[in-house]
C-alpha cells in the first residue's frame, strides 16, 4: 500500500477516536433528578403592549400599499429614455414633494409626477408644469399611493 494511504488512514482514525472520545466525556455528566421541581416564567405585561403597536403599524402598512383611484399628471411622453431622465430630473429637483415616476411601455417612456385624491388638486399642478413641458401636460386617471391618516394622540 501507498504511504500517502496509510497516513491518511492514519489520520482519519485518529480523528474518529478523538471524537469518540469527546463524546463519550460530554455524555458523562451527572443527570440530577428535576421530577419535583417547578420552573415559573413571568411575562413582562408590556411585551403585551410591543405586540399591539407591532400589530396596528403592520395593518397600517398593509392600508397604504392598497392602490386607491386617483389621479396623476403626465407631462412627458418620449422615445428617448435619456430625456425622460432629464424631464424626472427637472421635477425632482423643482417639486421635491411629489412623488414622480418613470413608466416605460414599449417604445414609449412616460413620465408622471404626483398622487392626488381630488381632480381640482392635480388641475392645479398641471398649470403650473404646462410652463414647463410645453409639449403637452395631463391629467390622467391612475392607481395611487395613499399615505395612512395620522391619529390624534389622546394620551396627553
Amino acid at each position: 500500500m501507498n504511504n500517502f494511504i496509510k497516513s491518511m488512514l492514519m489520520k482519519k482514525g485518529f480523528l474518529f477516536i478523538g471524537f469518540i472520545s469527546i463524546a463519550a466525556i460530554a455524555g458523562a455528566q451527572t443527570v440530577k433528578d428535576t421530577v419535583n421541581s417547578t420552573v415559573y416564567v413571568t411575562k413582562d405585561s408590556r411585551y403585551d403592549l410591543l405586540v399591539k403597536k407591532k400589530a396596528e403599524i403592520n395593518k397600517k402598512a398593509a392600508d397604504a400599499r392598497k392602490p386607491t383611484q386617483g389621479f396623476r399628471i403626465q407631462v412627458l411622453n418620449t422615445t428617448d429614455r435619456n430625456q425622460a431622465l432629464a424631464a424626472k430630473s427637472k421635477l425632482l429637483s423643482q417639486y421635491p414633494e411629489h412623488k414622480t415616476y418613470l413608466m416605460y411601455q414599449a417604445p414609449y417612456f412616460k413620465i408622471r409626477i404626483g398622487n392626488f385624491v381630488e381632480k381640482k388638486d392635480a388641475e392645479d399642478l398641471k398649470r403650473q408644469l404646462a410652463r414647463m413641458f410645453p409639449t403637452g401636460v395631463f391629467v390622467i386617471p391612475s392607481e395611487i399611493e395613499t399615505k395612512p391618516k395620522e391619529e390624534k394622540d389622546d394620551s396627553k
